[in-house]
């Protein structure tokens, strides 16, 4: 960003992605792993989770997500605060919710497309039959799409506002 953005207190577009892609992990981790019990890190991976043993490696990996995607919400903080004690930051629901919706419709792409495509490690539904997985993995993938293409919908007509 240019140093007439920081001047200007213009919302910090990074500590929204950051934030979104954050929550979007917790979104994952939390309501696909541990609630609805879907998946684990690891368990398309050769690890089922049937039996103690495999429970606990995907427990572990699990956590070390879940430590991932804390990171990204503690870094999203410090850049929002580093810039907002600066210099007030012009900002809106616009420009919040848009840059949140960019991180979670990016962290649903990028984690979709490596974890459950390429590398097979999980699958978004592995409770339901197998020949049924893809339908989930692309379901996850264009709902990420969405909410990215929303968010960048959302921020730019909040950047539009403030404009004027």
């Amino acid at each position: 960003m240019d140093d007439t953005a920081k001047e200007n207190g213009e919302f910090p577009a990074a500590a929204g992605i950051l934030l979104g892609l954050g929550l979007g992990g917790f979104f994952d981790g939390i309501v696909l792993h541990q609630v609805l019990q879907w998946h684990h890190m690891l368990s398309s991976a050769g690890f089922p989770p049937d039996s103690l043993e495999n429970l606990r490696l995907n427990t572990f990996f699990d956590g070390l997500f879940h430590v991932a995607t804390y990171v990204f919400v503690v870094l999203g903080l410090i850049v929002l605060w580093r810039r907002g004690r600066l210099t007030p930051l012009l900002w809106s629901a616009k420009l919040v919710a848009g840059t949140f919706l960019i991180g979670f419709g990016a962290f649903n792409l990028i984690e979709g497309t490596l974890n459950h495509l390429i590398l097979g490690l999980h699958h978004v539904n592995e409770t339901v039959p197998r020949d049924q997985w893809l339908y989930w993995d692309t379901g996850f993938l264009l709902w990420g799409a969405l909410m990215l293409i929303a968010g960048w919908v959302l921020y730019r007509s909040g950047k539009r506002e403030l404009s004027r």
